[in-house]
């Protein structure tokens, strides 16, 4: 150790490592510790050049400063204090930490025995003398500052907003033209920004880009955490999606996407830690306050599992809540996202009762004036007690919608008792949403997601294929309404493959119909197959990237006109929900239910379980204000049946009805005037709408 830098009292905010020309101010948060050591490392990583205790401590806050260090500075922290597992205390100064508000790193921890608090060969409440340095990442002094030009968020309405769900390696890595490929940069290319503007999404929600590990169960099998659940730092991009380490690469790339008028929404996961259970390593929140950041169980030496992970962040300790808080801050002031999808995010609204919609962490993202205007989308469910919560969290929340998943695949099955179901999720989930002044853009509809199949495995298997995440195909979704249609995976059969495609179309063009806001999970719009893995967390390779080279053109086609349709056309995506109530403009109720005879459905008819064909007539909601964009009415036929004689609608006078969606058709988006009777073609989507006479 060669450096003699002096330090002096600094400030206690903000907290991480601050640049402010002259030096950098030093602050970290530890209620417990009594002795919180700064470590400071030579430009090349390898050499702890000098440690200096930061000298003060208001409240719970350690700070310094030093004058002349400069952005590029790396450092970390050494925590004393009491090693008392039982007493939920895991200090251990021969740890080297990761700064919780580090805006980068330098890589990834290197597994190794030394990374443990305790000594392995002796148990979890043992006293470990090795020193983690040598095997753990450096966190860098950053500026953040960023010529943004005239960069300005697309700031889409909810109602227009399409989400394409990607992961950043996996879109571009086996792109023929993308570069650089499996990074920030390579999503924002030329190639990728031509995709996604000639699809139609307006958002892009990127899989966690936060700093993530690779967990050791994993590494042991030479399999990496592909998905990145696993969070080590909530203010530093993952060193891995960097092609130079320059955190201004995803500054660039948020910049280049809204230029195409993309927004850019980040998963992102405060609920739990990379750290793992009391046999975890010790590389950040648990060296530096265990007690604090997480929740513990009665003996203290164990953590309350409401994650499935092993730990779960206390959020209801303010320091943590507003680290969480400062995290989501900065990504939107100093990175410009444009919101998040909170992982698991019922474990945030936990508290020692239970769920609360009127929990702390809720509460404070309500009140704040940054967070308010970027959109906020929740994963409605953790492994906890009582953790299913579809439906309960507080507006402007959006929330995932799982049973418009699971009810969309069902139906296009020929599962029985489904045209309830159907009728429910087409206008919005109603009986989740439609309370607390939420609109119908609340329920985020997807057909499949980075968990679980993709669209095509939905038509190509009828059992999951996990072999190779090592777990014997034990791991994954056991309830997936899949159908493989008679072979399973791959077929040359031309009937088979005819009838999945069309069967894709059917769930797409449902999906883009229906009110709510849609997902499409990358890949889907091209026919992207993971071999029947419907858990790939762990496939870093061709299981998990997208396979460009044998993209499905007509279904990407076929996508772009669904994403087009929808669109143009506001009655599908009102925020307002339809409840058949009688609209002043006319009289006439907001919505009909018809049956293929042209009346309207019974009770008997909603109940009758082998019912295969479900019609709805919608129109602008009542209550509709007249500055809204008004459209007569779109006439919407789902039939997961066999070919069927369809009564239509009478059209007023100098109306007709035409067909501009037939899933069965080759290009689906038709334009056929229809009159009386239709014969709707057996599994098709029909979509007319009212339109003014020729």
């Amino acid at each position: 150790m060669t450096m003699t830098h002096a330090i002096s009292a600094g400030r206690a905010a903000p907290l991480g490592a601050c640049f402010d020309g002259e030096g950098v101010n030093f602050a970290v948060f530890s209620a417990h510790a009594t002795r919180m050591v700064l470590c400071l490392f030579s430009e090349d990583g390898k050499t702890e050049v000098q440690r200096l205790d930061l000298p003060e401590r208001d409240g719970d806050v350690w700070h310094g400063h030093i004058s002349g260090l400069r952005p590029g500075q790396l450092y970390g922290y050494r925590a004393h204090g009491p090693y008392a597992p039982q007493e939920g205390h895991r200090f251990n100064p021969n740890k080297l930490l990761v700064d919780p508000y580090a805006r980068r790193l330098t890589g990834h921890p290197v597994w190794n025995d030394a990374l443990y608090g305790y000594d392995p060969a002796k148990g979890p409440d043992s006293f470990s003398t090795l020193d983690s340095a040598p095997w753990m990442p450096r966190s860098v002094v950053v500026d953040p500052a960023f010529s943004w030009g005239h960069d300005r968020p697309p700031e889409t309405p909810i109602d227009e907003t399409v989400i394409y769900e990607a992961h950043v390696k996996g879109l571009t890595r086996l792109h023929p033209t993308a570069s650089p490929k499996g990074t920030f940069l390579g999503l924002a290319s030329d190639p990728m920004l031509d995709h996604l503007t000639g699809l139609g999404v307006t958002a892009v929600e990127l899989l966690p880009i936060h700093a993530f590990v690779d967990d050791r169960f994993l590494h042991d099998k030479g399999l990496t955490n592909y998905w990145g659940y696993q969070s080590l730092g909530f203010f530093a991009p993952d060193p891995r999606y960097l092609q130079a380490g320059d955190i201004a690469e995803f500054q660039q790339m948020v910049a280049r996407l809204h230029g195409a008028g993309i927004e850019v929404i980040l998963d992102v996961v405060y609920n739990h830690t990379c750290e793992g259970d009391h046999r975890g390593p010790t590389l950040a929140f648990r060296g530096l306050d265990n007690r604090s950041y997480y929740r513990l169980d009665g003996d203290k030496r164990h953590y309350i599992n409401d994650t499935g992970t092993g730990n779960t962040v206390n959020v209801d300790h303010p320091m943590v809540l507003r680290m969480i808080m400062d995290s989501l801050r900065y990504w939107v002031e100093e990175m410009h996202v444009d919101g998040f999808r909170f992982d698991l995010c019922a474990t945030l609204g936990r508290t020692p009762t239970g769920f609360d919609q009127g929990a702390a962490f809720f509460d404070a993202i309500r009140q704040d004036p940054v967070l308010t205007r970027v959109k906020l989308i929740a994963e409605p469910w953790d492994i906890g007690p009582g953790g299913y919560q579809l439906g309960a969290f507080p507006p402007p929340f959006l929330e995932w919608n799982d049973r418009y998943r699971d009810t969309v695949r069902q139906f296009w099955r020929g599962d029985d008792g489904q045209v309830p179901r159907l009728a429910d999720r087409l206008t919005g989930s109603a009986r989740q949403f439609d309370h607390s002044g939420r609109p119908a853009t609340s329920s985020v509809n997807l057909l499949t997601a980075h968990d679980g199949y993709t669209l095509t495995d939905v038509v190509s298997y009828a059992e999951r294929h996990n072999e190779a995440n090592g777990e014997g195909n034990r791991d994954g979704h056991n309830a997936n309404w899949s159908d493989n249609m008679g072979v399973e995976g791959p077929t040359a059969d031309a009937a088979i493959r005819a009838a999945r495609a069309r069967r894709k179309r059917n769930m797409l063009a449902t999906l883009l119909l229906s009110q709510g806001t849609p997902m499409i999970l990358a890949g889907d719009e091209i026919g992207n197959s993971q071999s029947g893995n419907n858990n790939a967390y762990a496939q870093d390779n061709e299981i998990g990237w997208i396979g460009w080279d044998s993209a499905e053109e007509d279904l990407l086609a076929f996508t772009q006109a669904m994403v087009a349709f929808r669109r143009t056309h506001p009655i599908l995506r009102q925020k307002r929900f339809l409840h058949a109530r009688e609209r002043a403009v006319d009289g006439l109720p907001d919505l009909f239910w018809w049956r293929a005879d042209g009346h309207e459905m019974t009770d008997a008819d909603w109940t009758d379980d082998s019912r295969r064909l479900l019609c709805v007539e919608k129109r602008t909601a009542a209550g509709t204000p007249r500055y809204a964009a008004q459209q007569s009415a779109i006439l919407l036929i789902f039939n997961a049946g066999k070919a069927a004689r369809v009564v239509l609608p009478d059209a007023p006078e100098g109306q007709r009805w035409v067909c501009r969606i037939d899933t069965t058709a080759e290009p689906a988006d038709v334009e056929r005037e229809e009159t009386g009777t239709l014969d709707c073609p057996a599994e098709a989507v029909l979509a007319l709408v009212l339109e003014p006479s020729a």
